[in-house]
């Protein structure tokens, strides 16, 4: 019998993982996946926006939030093969993928190994690349900081990053939630999931087999994966569509909701009604 609500666990790969489920019971599913270092609680608006029309399921990912982290290093593949068992675990055969940065990650290599379990793809402020030597020495010295000077100072540096400068002087609930949930993660998942980061392989040269609607957005001013990444994915995947959410970084579905949302609900209406077709890639 499905359970409905927040926070309801369940046991995938042996290990305790938590989720939202929300909506009518038969609608179309779409399955909200959160960045790094995150948790479910990110996609609180986009929840409420949808489960009046389709069953909607936000999860941790193994180490975040509720969920636990198991034995043993993370690989993106692992995050990967968690997301089909939970799936497995839920019954639920075909869905919408909704994730973001790091979510992203994950939704674009479960699409690529698994194309016939899902019906769409929304990839926000996200890319295919693998990190440059330099990106991975970063993330290792991140690494060494976190265990010699602990989360806060991360969390901080993190803050920086995240937002649009606007957000710093319009939204500070957004960014003391977002930097609550930064400082909620523990050091070993922290440590173990950017060596992850690090270790990603590249999704680029796959990204023309993908043969569903794909979304994209990306914040006017993320920083961390900017438009011009997104660019690069919307011109290697035919059956794609691409939206610039103004006014918002690296977390727009945070930063700017209402945008964010237009674009979200129109999509997965489409896809839904099998009736996706390309429109322009601006957007605000």
């Amino acid at each position: 019998m499905r359970s409905t609500g927040n926070n309801i666990n369940i046991t995938v790969n042996k290990l305790t993982v938590s989720y939202n489920d929300m909506g009518p019971e038969n609608a179309p599913v779409i399955i909200f996946i959160h960045g790094f270092p995150f948790n479910k609680s990110m996609w609180h608006l986009q929840m409420k926006a949808l489960k009046d029309n389709y069953r909607v399921i936000a999860y941790d990912i193994r180490g975040h939030g509720n969920s636990d982290a198991g034995i043993g290093d993370f690989f993106i593949e692992l995050f990967v093969n968690d997301l089909l068992r939970l799936m497995e675990k839920l019954k639920l055969d075909k869905v919408i993928l909704c994730g973001l940065s790091m979510g992203g990650y994950i939704a674009l290599n479960a699409v690529i190994k698994y194309p016939d379990r899902f019906d769409g793809l929304i990839l926000n402020d996200t890319q295919c690349i693998a990190d440059t030597p330099e990106i991975k020495e970063k993330r290792q010295a991140t690494i060494k900081s976190i265990k010699e000077n602990g989360i806060e100072k991360y969390a901080d540096d993190s803050i920086k990053n995240l937002f649009a400068p606007e957000s710093f002087l319009k939204k500070e609930g957004k960014i003391k939630a977002v930097r609550e949930m930064i400082m909620n993660t523990s050091k070993l998942t922290l440590c173990n999931t950017l060596n992850a980061l690090a270790e990603r392989k590249e999704s680029c040269s796959q990204l023309h087999e993908i043969d569903i609607p794909v979304l994209i957005m990306v914040g006017k001013e993320d920083k961390i994966t900017p438009l011009a990444a997104a660019e690069m994915m919307h011109e290697k995947i035919r059956n794609s569509s691409l939206k610039m959410i103004a006014h918002a970084g690296h977390v727009a579905n945070i930063e700017n909701p209402a945008a964010f949302n237009y674009h979200l609900i129109k999509f997965v209406d489409l896809v839904a009604k099998k009736e996706f077709c390309l429109s322009d890639t601006d957007g605000n």
